[in-house]
């Protein structure tokens, strides 16, 4: 019974969800003026006030009988990772495809969505701190801002457990931060740098400039990941195969629909990081897959048992 009533709800959200996303589409099809371009009537907006996440379902603790937790890094500059990183440039597509830095840096700015110091939420972030980071007047008078295209990575928390009524291994994410390299300031001793090798090597090109050693990526603040959900929900990413029927970034992450790789578990010494006992970045790459494998085969061996 439990069972139907979920593959109703779940279905009346599809219906919901796909006739907002044609109705906004076969707007530009029906309307004669610019300025009606992506405006909704009545009904429409009554739609989208129903189109919400697919909710969770209640797991019970005497349910869970095994954990973990682990950190992954998201590389956005792997193919596969792409819908997550564009569109950098919001002048030429305009505001309605936002990448996930911008979706989740636009609740920030508006107060939509808090903000926490660590991946275990005990400490807000001040927004006021944040800005200082991710904007900064430079020596030579012109500001210097983190941007979207600054953030190349993701860093994500979640727990994969074992389900023992529904006999299955399950992934729940937790937490997500965006990660940069340089912050406001470096990015100033940057600029400053370039122009003067641009002055001393005048024969050379903009594109034989050394780029900077990146030398630790940091992270700019930690997401309560329930939290962001319809937030995420509401930003849709764009859809190669068809692009009248876009995807969700909650859909995304929720399908683990990215490449990642394990850099911390759940531990005895602290959850200390992979990084922090095996400095050969081939090991750590090694270790990564080790957990992997171990948090696979988890599942296996319950059957077996």
């Amino acid at each position: 019974m439990k069972l139907i009533k979920f593959l109703i709800c779940y279905c009346l959200v599809l219906i919901f969800s796909t006739n907002t996303i044609h109705a906004q589409t076969n707007n530009i099809l029906n309307t004669n003026k610019v300025e009606n371009i992506g405006k909704k009537t009545v009904s429409q907006i009554k739609v989208d006030s129903l189109d919400t996440p697919l909710p969770y379902g209640y797991t019970s603790n005497d349910d869970v009988l095994w954990s973990k937790v682990v950190w992954e890094i998201i590389d956005l500059n792997q193919k596969i990772n792409h819908p997550y990183y564009y569109p950098t440039d919001l002048n030429s597509i305009g505001t309605d495809r936002l990448s996930l830095f911008n979706t989740l840096q636009t609740a920030v700015n508006s107060s939509k969505l808090e903000i926490y110091e660590d991946a275990y939420f005990k400490e807000k972030r001040n927004v006021k701190e944040l800005k200082s980071i991710m904007k900064k007047i430079c020596n030579n008078g012109l500001p210097s801002t983190i941007e979207p295209k600054d953030i190349t990575q993701f860093m994500i928390k979640g727990m994969w457990y074992f389900d023992k009524r529904q006999g299955e291994l399950k992934y729940r994410l937790l937490g997500i931060a965006p990660l940069y390299g340089f912050d406001a300031g470096t990015k100033c001793e940057n600029e400053v740098a370039r122009n003067q090798w641009e002055n001393d090597n005048p024969q050379l090109s903009v594109e034989d400039y050394p780029r900077p050693k990146l030398e630790k990526m940091n992270i700019l603040y930690w997401v309560f990941y329930p939290e962001s959900r319809q937030i995420l929900h509401d930003s849709k990413v764009f859809n190669p195969d068809n692009s009248v029927s876009p995807i969700t970034f909650d859909h995304l992450l929720n399908s683990r629909r990215f490449s990642s790789v394990i850099v911390r578990e759940e531990n005895v010494y602290q959850n200390r990081s992979i990084d922090e006992y095996t400095k050969n970045s081939i090991f750590q790459l090694l270790e990564a897959e080790k957990i992997k494998e171990s948090i696979r085969n988890k599942e296996i061996d319950m059957w077996n048992y």
